[in-house]
């Protein structure tokens, strides 16, 4: 077990993760895609990534048995904790009253899928997500929360580290592709660090990478006169349609590979001329500022030749 420090927080270290699994009768599944965080310098080092501080109230999917809750209850102003599964959603808030008791009126617990989550079933809006995202929904959980709350201005989540490949890759690259547009359009996004093997259990076949997302201001979004004008939620759904469309097979050119999505091969010809995209490109070499040209080209020209 750590020691208090001057929080009033003492963070769960392996023999501690052990015993409330035993309490609760918890074998991590991998249907649900749980890991749990047995080392307490893990969880600071994400908390300390994250950047969050006394302002921040905090959205954390899938706090599992407590050890990152715990380590943001050190930090930040409150946790909102969205946990599916009811024996460890009704464990979480004792546990923090246990470890943490000046804290505990600081968390609050939500059993629900977070892939459910919507905008008003918080009390509070968070400001940011940091979490240990459970590895079988965690590109989908992330851009849902990102959709549905826009007061979260940062993000930092663990994931398998190719996923975080993907999410952070660059234009060209072989791991580019739908996740690295879409989160790319919510903010500047970047690899954060690598996790080990070993600090989970079970331990996994395979690393885990940090992923920091900054999200865009109106100050510093490149394509903010194109959300003034169209509104985020219509530029984002197009911008996510056509992405999927350009992606569904990447190895085509963006004219073949969209000409289902615009009706024939010449539609999405025009579209692409409009946007000053040659249609002889393929997907994998667009940023995500050229996806949201292509969705204004779409959104204004349209789909008739």
């Amino acid at each position: 077990m750590e020691p208090e420090n001057s929080t009033g927080v003492r963070l769960l270290g392996p023999g501690e993760i052990r015993e409330l699994a035993a309490e609760l009768d918890v074998t991590p599944t991998k249907r649900l895609g749980q890991n749990f965080v047995i080392d307490p310098n893990t969880v600071r080092r994400i908390v300390s990534a994250a950047d969050v501080g006394p302002d921040d109230h905090v959205i954390e999917v899938g706090p599992g048995l407590g050890s990152l809750t715990l380590a943001l209850l050190e930090s930040v102003g409150g946790v909102t904790a969205v946990e599916v599964d009811p024996r460890l959603a009704g464990r979480l808030e004792r546990t923090v009253a246990d470890y943490a008791p000046e804290r505990a009126g600081d968390l609050t617990v939500v059993t629900a899928d977070a892939l459910a989550i919507q905008a008003g079933d918080l009390d509070a809006e968070p400001t940011a997500l940091v979490a240990n995202l459970p590895y079988n929904v965690s590109v989908p959980v992330l851009l849902h929360l990102l959709e549905v709350f826009p007061g979260i201005r940062r993000v930092l989540v663990m994931v398998q580290l190719e996923v975080a490949d993907r999410l952070a890759a660059d234009p060209g690259s072989k791991v580019f592709g739908v996740p690295s547009v879409k989160a790319g359009f919510h903010g500047r996004v970047r690899r954060a660090g690598v996790i080990g093997k070993n600090v989970f259990w079970p331990a996994p076949k395979i690393d885990s990478g940090l992923v920091r997302i900054d999200r865009w201001t109106d100050d510093d979004r490149p394509w903010q006169a194109t959300v003034d004008e169209l509104g985020e939620d219509v530029l984002r759904r197009e911008v996510f349609a056509i992405t999927d469309a350009a992606f569904l097979q990447r190895r085509k050119t963006l004219r073949a590979a969209l000409s289902g999505y615009f009706g024939s091969g010449p539609a999405a010809e025009k579209v692409l001329t409009a946007a000053g995209i040659d249609p002889r490109e393929r997907g994998e070499k667009l940023d995500t500022a050229a996806f949201v040209d292509l969705a204004v080209a779409s959104l204004t020209v349209g789909r008739d030749v």
